[in-house]
């Protein structure tokens, strides 16, 4: 069982920056898949960024893309978020979530990922 613990949310300015961060229980989880998504309220949950297992290669949705960059951390079972120009519509509580595919495969779809985190509140007001 892989737990995942998001930090780094809070409330910014538009314009402004924050950087979330992921950490995972699990020793191997630079062996799986990470992703964001998103939840505003009253909305469904969105995807926001993905990343391989290897970092070498990312997905961005088109609402986030040249703003948004996933990157995975130094140490071994930590993922990051940082995300630039922040805009209201960007308010939602932010979800780090984990998947494992035996190939180089990155999914796109709540469905695909197995394991989630319990959510960071990212507020940006006008």
């Amino acid at each position: 069982q892989v737990q995942l613990v998001e930090s780094g949310g809070g409330l910014v300015q538009a314009g402004g920056s924050l950087r979330l961060s992921c950490a995972a229980s699990l020793r191997t989880f630079s062996s799986y898949a990470m992703a964001w998504f998103r939840q505003a309220p009253g909305k469904e949950r969105e995807f926001v960024a993905a990343i391989d297992w290897s970092g070498g290669s990312t997905y961005y949705a088109n609402s986030v893309k040249g703003r948004f960059t996933i990157s995975r951390g130094n140490a071994k079972n930590t993922g990051h978020l940082q995300m630039n120009s922040l805009k209201p519509e960007d308010t939602a509580v932010y979800y780090c979530a984990a998947a494992s595919w035996n190939s180089d495969y990155v999914g796109t779809e709540l469905g695909e990922y197995d394991y989630w985190g319990q959510g960071t509140q990212v507020t940006v007001s006008s």
